[in-house]
């Protein structure tokens, strides 16, 4: 497939942070982006995903999605509106794959509750995690550190980021991903189709996950204008189907309707601004986008999945109890860093070590570690 003028071009890349020679096999055809996307799948924090939870914890059931699944979803949907946008795939894909590299164990519970314990040593934030994961803490190369990703790829990973955060990136790398937090600028079209992507795939499997939970039902979900809309469709053409079935016809059409309306109106945009280049769409406000409709129906799901599943007593029990382990994980480590790998206990800023850490588990791993610590009653601070 020939890309058109506004995508990401490999050949056009702003390179990497270490210089690499192109590859030695004359029968390298790998793009940079290609490169990327291989070394995204065979990281160590990529395969971490499989235990990391998405709304539901891991021991709660085996069918419920986890981080790499959503991935997985995100990629697959990012790739077929790429593909007809005339997009680079294969950088949307790297995007997709690697968006979420930084998120700690427990989903958001994990996230909220490691920000509260780092607020006084500049905080967590799991999109500059999942950049910090890619730079620095993969450990499989010789002559650097981290994955060593081109710029495209990692601005794409840093999807938001507070303004302090990106000034202290600004500082370390003039011009470089940071930037646009500054100057308000837009990630490239990949990075844009990405991240609504992402929006898409937890709203339709959260939906999911939460009917097969019970913690929803059928009935409740159709209180939603896009879900009702494709349901009643559904019947009309299959009036006995009832159950998963159902649910899953549903939320297959809902997800084909997003596809279709974010191709039609991102491609309608670049049209009348007259995108022509990437860096013209850098420039431009964003370009990829639901239509106006199709946006309201899309918050109304947000919402209400916010008050009625995220919010459930059910979810928020569990959420105060993972929140817990991850506080008493970093109050352990923080007053003895010995019962960490001796790579992390001995770094010189301990609290931010304390944070990488325990945002590398999996669920099982930080339960694990806060049974084995905690068997015999709180640990005793050594100073």
């Amino acid at each position: 497939m020939q890309l058109a003028s506004y995508a990401s071009h490999p050949q056009a890349s702003r390179g990497r942070r270490h210089a690499e020679p192109a590859g030695q096999h004359a029968a390298e055809q790998r793009s940079e982006f290609q490169r990327d996307r291989d070394r995204i799948v065979h990281s160590s924090a990529f395969r971490r995903l499989v235990y990391k939870t998405q709304v539901f914890l891991n021991h709660e059931g085996d069918l419920f999605r986890t981080r790499m699944t959503h991935s997985l979803e995100v990629a697959q949907l990012a790739r077929s509106m790429a593909r007809a946008l005339r997009l680079n795939e294969d950088l949307v894909e790297a995007i997709a794959l690697a968006h979420d590299l930084g998120h700690t164990p427990f989903g958001h519970a994990g996230q909220d509750a490691l920000n509260t314990c780092m607020r006084e040593h500049g905080g967590f934030e799991h999109n500059l995690q999942s950049l910090r994961v890619v730079d620095t803490l993969e450990e499989r190369y010789p002559s650097f550190d981290g994955l060593n990703l081109c710029f495209e790829t990692r601005e794409g990973i840093l999807k938001h980021c507070s303004l302090a955060n990106a000034q202290r990136i600004q500082a370390q790398e003039p011009g470089g991903v940071g930037q646009r937090f500054i100057d308000h600028s837009q990630p490239s079209l990949e990075a844009q189709l990405a991240n609504l992507a992402d929006e898409m795939a937890y709203n339709a499997h959260d939906m999911d996950d939460g009917v097969r939970s019970g913690l929803i039902t059928l009935e409740q979900l159709g209180e939603l204008a896009l879900f009702a809309q494709y349901r009643d469709a559904v019947l009309r053409q299959y009036p006995q189907l009832a159950g998963r079935r159902l649910l899953f016809e549903v939320i297959r059409r809902m997800l084909s309707a997003q596809v279709y309306d974010v191709i039609d109106t991102t491609a309608a945009a670049l049209k009348a601004r007259q995108i022509d280049s990437a860096d013209a769409a850098r420039a431009s406000k964003s370009l990829v986008q639901f239509s106006e409709g199709m946006r309201t129906m899309t918050n109304q799901v947000k919402h209400w999945l916010l008050r009625n599943l995220y919010r459930h007593p059910q979810v928020m029990q569990t959420t105060l109890q993972a929140q817990g382990v991850v506080r008493d994980l970093f109050e352990a480590y923080s007053q003895q860093p010995q019962h960490m790998p001796v790579s992390y206990a001995q770094l010189s800023d301990q609290p931010r070590a304390v944070a990488d850490y325990i945002a590398g588990m999996t669920d099982r791993f930080a339960q694990r570690e806060h049974e084995r610590i905690f068997a015999a009653g709180p640990p005793q601070s050594t100073d």
